[in-house]
């Protein structure tokens, strides 16, 4: 005989694994979006949208059109062709989900209590050194060379405060589902291995931005929790107020995002603060509906797929997987490519079954 309760508790297993694919599908879906125009300097909004208006894209519904002329497909990353409508089969290698994936094999091997130095650790052993860049690439070099955290963040190191740590910190958000808290926590010990300051301050936002997306209301909510596990002073915690406050004073989408280019001038494009504000005004704006979240955030500009891939988390969370519209999921084929050793063509649902393990 079943009782109330083991229903209720199938119920919210049930729940908890929709909203865990939905997260992994929209890291994906958002990282491949981006993909094609990953170069923020050449890449503004202006040029992305103009690049739409010739492909006939806009408003952006689906995956980047094939470009419209040859300029166009010059100035795309060479990954262009297996990241656009028509020609996706399967999702292309990506160190966004590389870092996703190694996270969910950190916590299998090492469980919650992993220091800093097993991330270094898994690092050797699991990814190779090409595959990394900017700060990650450094701390890779400090630990080839013999040096221990949190040296390998600091010495040689002038990306401290990129966007590196942020992209990382999705696993803590989604093994723990609600708790913002412990999710920054195992992010902070994650991130201090390459960052210092505001790029481990982003690290612990999104980690705790993605474990709340599974209990909070609404978008608005799960960003005002995620701001209380990193110093208000901080420039980050700043900025998100900042862009929070815009959209709240009924500023456009378009406002928001020339307000906060202004503002955080000078940090460039990788960096971790001024791609904070295009991820916040792309979730607040696309409030709640997965494609607009997507479409917003990545045609905002900057490090195109790395935000794409953070909104398409938190969009995919908030919605499930089963409310994802199929244009996303379908020529992802349940499959991703990764330079994880042991990991390439392995199936996305089988990523986020695992993940609900370690989860419950």
């Amino acid at each position: 005989m079943t009782s109330v309760g083991d229903d209720l508790r199938d119920d919210l297993r049930g729940d908890l694994r929709d909203r865990m694919l939905g997260g992994w599908l929209g890291r994906i879906a958002g990282n491949m979006l981006g993909k094609p125009v990953e170069q923020g300097d050449y890449w503004t909004r202006a040029r992305i949208d103009a690049y739409l208006r010739r492909a006939g894209a806009l408003p952006l519904t689906d995956y980047l059109p094939e470009p419209a002329d040859a300029t166009d497909r010059r100035a795309l990353r060479p990954e262009w062709e297996q990241c656009v409508r028509g020609r996706i089969h399967g999702s292309c290698r990506d160190d966004d989900v590389d870092y996703a994936i190694l996270g969910l094999h950190l916590l299998e091997t090492y469980g919650f209590a992993f220091s800093t130095e097993n991330v270094g650790e898994l690092w050797l052993l699991r990814l190779p050194y090409l595959q990394t860049f900017t700060a990650e690439r450094a701390a890779y070099r400090n630990l080839a060379n013999g040096l221990r955290p949190p040296l390998t963040a600091t010495y040689d190191n002038p990306y401290q405060e990129w966007i590196g740590a942020l992209i990382r910190a999705d696993v803590f958000g989604w093994t723990c589902p609600g708790d913002a808290r412990r999710a920054a926590f195992l992010a902070r010990r994650d991130a201090a291995l390459s960052h210092t300051g505001n790029g481990v301050y982003g690290a612990m936002w999104a980690a705790a931005l993605v474990a709340s997306a599974f209990t909070a209301p609404g978008v608005r909510d799960a960003l005002g929790t995620a701001l209380t596990v990193i110093p208000a002073s901080s420039r980050l915690a700043r900025t998100v107020r900042r862009t929070m406050s815009l959209h709240e004073a009924g500023l456009s989408w378009e406002e928001t995002l020339a307000t906060m280019e202004e503002e955080t001038a000078g940090l460039g494009w990788i960096h971790t603060v001024p791609n904070a504000a295009v991820l916040t005004a792309g979730l607040l704006y696309g409030d709640g509906d997965f494609t607009r979240t997507l479409a917003l955030t990545v045609r905002g500009g900057l490090d195109t797929d790395s935000n794409g891939a953070t909104a398409g988390s938190v969009a995919g969370v908030l919605c499930g997987a089963a409310a994802i519209p199929e244009q996303w999921k379908e020529p992802l084929e349940d499959r991703v490519r990764s330079a994880v050793f042991g990991f390439d063509g392995v199936q996305i649902s089988e990523l986020a079954a695992r993940t609900v393990e370690l989860a419950e």
